[in-house]
């Protein structure tokens, strides 16, 4: 399925108010993992409150021990202090990588912005070594963008 169509899929579970927030997101991890090849690990990180850490959220793959990440530990901690996007190619060059498994190659964090703060992240491991293109960010951002109407 090309990003064109999974964006319409991400419209229309955004906008199903019958769902719950938390099934809508899990929803769209659902859909990404199952459509995008190389996208082997899906889930949301939420900032926890007015602790500097993020809390696992919804999410579809093998299961994480890491459910609380510190803020600038990891590639998902570090997003969440940098406000930026984090493309690894190769998870085994990064220093301050936390492995969830010896199966992912590379990682894309995307962060969630409402009302101009940084409160989650989108969150995607590949068992492919740099598989991540333009292309991936600018869909991802537009999920990230998406999500972030349903949690104002």
């Amino acid at each position: 399925m090309t990003f064109e169509a999974l964006k319409e899929r991400v419209d229309k579970i955004v906008s199903d108010e019958s769902m719950s927030i938390e099934g809508r997101l899990l929803y769209i991890c659902e859909i990404l993992e199952e459509h995008v090849e190389h996208y082997n690990w899906v889930g949301f990180y939420f900032k926890n409150g007015d602790k500097n850490e993020l809390k696992l959220g919804p999410y579809v793959g093998e299961p994480t021990d890491h459910v609380i990440i510190p803020f600038g530990k990891g590639i998902c901690g570090q997003v969440a202090v940098s406000n930026e996007n984090f493309v690894v190619p190769d998870v085994s060059a990064q220093d301050n990588y936390i492995a969830c498994s010896i199966t992912v190659k590379a990682e894309i964090v995307i962060p969630i912005f409402v009302n101009g703060e940084n409160i989650g992240q989108i969150d995607i491991d590949s068992n492919t070594y740099d598989p991540f293109t333009s292309e991936d960010e600018r869909f991802l951002e537009y999920v990230c963008n998406k999500v972030a109407t349903i949690l104002t």
